[in-house]
C-alpha cells in the first residue's frame, strides 16, 4: 500500500480517536447540567416563597399602621362626642365610627389570615430549603465525579495528540494539507474504507476502474461521488 495513504490512514484513526471522547465530555455535561436544572428549580421556588412571605409582612405591616391610625381616630371621636351640641353631629359621629370599626374588623381578619397563608409559606419554604441543599450536595458529588472524569479524558486526548503531532511531521506537507482540507467538510470521514465496491462515506458504488486503483493501493485515490480518500481495509484483501 502506498506510504502516504498508510499514513492519512493511521493520522484518520487517530482524529477518530480524539474526537470519539466528545460524547463523553458531552454527557458528562449534561449530568452535570441536569443537577444544575433540579437546583435552579429549587432555588426559585425558594426564593418565591421568599418573595411571598416578604408581600404579606409588608401587607400585615400596612394594615397594623391602618388599625393605629383608626385607634387613634376612635379616641378622637371620644373627646369630639363631649362637645357635641346637635343631633346632627352625633349621627356624623357615631357613622364614622361604624365605618373605623368594620375597617379595623376587616384589617384584623386580613392580618389574621396572611399570617396563616406565611405560617403555611415558612413551612413550605423550610422544605424547599431542605432540598436546595440536598442538590446542592448531589451538584458537589457530580462535579466531583465529572471532573475526574475530565482529567482521565483529558490524559488520553494528550497522549493521542502527541501522537498525531509526531505522525504530521511525517507526513509530506502536501499530502497532509490535502487530508486537512478534506476533513474540513468531512470531519472524521475524511478516509474512509471500501466495502462491497462501495464508498463508506457516502455509500455510492464505485466503478470498476476507481475500484482496481483502490484495490492495488499504489496511490491515494479519492471518491468520483464525495471526494473522500478511499483504501481497503486488510481484512477485505486478505479476504
Amino acid at each position: 500500500m502506498n506510504k502516504h495513504l498508510n499514513e492519512l490512514i493511521e493520522l484518520s484513526k487517530i482524529d477518530q480517536a480524539i474526537d470519539s471522547y466528545n460524547p463523553q465530555l458531552e454527557a458528562a455535561d449534561k449530568k452535570v447540567a441536569k443537577v444544575q436544572k433540579k437546583i435552579d428549580a429549587a432555588q426559585a421556588e425558594v426564593d418565591d416563597l421568599a418573595s411571598a412571605i416578604a408581600s404579606n409582612e409588608e401587607k400585615i405591616i400596612a394594615f397594623e399602621e391602618q388599625l393605629t391610625l383608626l385607634n387613634e381616630q376612635l379616641a378622637s371621636n371620644v373627646k369630639k362626642s363631649k362637645e357635641i351640641t346637635t343631633e346632627k353631629e352625633m349621627k356624623a359621629l357615631s357613622l364614622e365610627e361604624d365605618i373605623a370599626k368594620e375597617k379595623m374588623t376587616f384589617a384584623n381578619e386580613e392580618i389574621e389570615r396572611l399570617q396563616g397563608i406565611n405560617e403555611t409559606k415558612r413551612t413550605l419554604l423550610d422544605e424547599a430549603a431542605v432540598k436546595a441543599a440536598v442538590l446542592q450536595d448531589e451538584f458537589d458529588a457530580v462535579m466531583v465525579e465529572v471532573s475526574a472524569e475530565k482529567v482521565e479524558i483529558g490524559k488520553s486526548k494528550e497522549s493521542l495528540f502527541i501522537k498525531r503531532e509526531e505522525l504530521s511531521r511525517d507526513i509530506e506537507q502536501k499530502v497532509l494539507s490535502f487530508y486537512e482540507k478534506i476533513r474540513i467538510w468531512a470531519g472524521n470521514t475524511a478516509v474512509v474504507p471500501v466495502k462491497k465496491q462501495a464508498c463508506y462515506g457516502c455509500f455510492m458504488k464505485l466503478n470498476d476502474k476507481t475500484y482496481s486503483e483502490v484495490i492495488r493501493g499504489d496511490e491515494i485515490v479519492n471518491c468520483p461521488h464525495c471526494g473522500r480518500i478511499l483504501y481497503i481495509e486488510t481484512q477485505t484483501e486478505e479476504a
